[in-house]
């Protein structure tokens, strides 16, 4: 999964470096270029010298094909900002931001933003948020080797492709695509979108190759 943390201090270069461990593609955005030597000589990702919640420092770090980003800044407020232009003008799926004041949690709710507090805590949960499979088991059809029906989110590298593209002869069929609250079947022309829900029959050997379709799993 491609993943942006905005904020290369403690919290920020500590999710950055387990983010890059686990095979993340990771880009960090700071505006202090000394912070990025935090991140250490082994770290494999991008780093951006600017503000978070400026428009085209995130470009640069490719939100617009991102899976998640997550404000770790030192300021509640930039963080906010932050994580509001990454959910509501680039979709972005899933966004957290660091809260230090626990007040302001509920705001942060109501805009559709999770929240990570204290340092240790907040890598191991947020690496956690990102690690989410965004793929459900809804239905197993027959004993081993039979077909499950799965439930999926759409990832950032699905966006953008038609639900054709999904299709894999024998192995796996997207059934269905609910968007906005309603569902339609068979229409394999549309183009997936973000916030987009599909249901997919795949044989169980496949799910694998689904799962590395969607970005959250490499093909080994």
């Amino acid at each position: 999964m491609k993943i942006i943390v905005v904020g290369c201090g403690r919290m920020g270069s500590g999710l950055a470096r387990a983010l890059d461990r686990t095979n993340h593609d990771v880009a960090v955005i700071d505006r202090d270029e000394s912070a990025f030597e935090s991140l250490g000589s082994n770290f494999r990702g991008l780093t951006i010298k600017g503000i978070g919640f400026d428009r085209n420092a995130l470009i640069k770090a490719g939100i617009e094909r991102s899976d998640g980003l997550a404000a770790c800044t030192s300021s509640d407020d930039a963080n906010t900002v932050t994580a509001r232009i990454a959910r509501e003008m680039f979709r972005v799926p899933t966004v957290v931001a660091r809260l230090y004041d626990p007040d302001k949690a509920d705001v942060y709710r109501r805009l559709g933003i999770q929240t990570i507090g204290s340092i240790s805590w907040a890598v191991k949960r947020a690496l956690e948020i990102f690690s989410y499979s965004k793929l459900d088991v809804v239905e197993s059809l027959g004993s081993g080797g039979g077909v499950e029906i799965l439930h999926v989110a759409a990832t950032a590298a699905l966006v953008g492709h038609k639900l054709s593209e999904l299709n894999i002869p024998g192995e796996i069929k997207v059934v269905a695509l609910e968007r906005s609250g309603k569902t339609a079947i068979g229409a394999e022309e549309l183009t997936i979108e973000s916030g987009d829900q599909l249901y997919v029959a795949a044989h169980a050997s496949s799910v694998g190759q689904l799962r590395a379709l969607m970005g959250i799993e490499r093909v080994r």
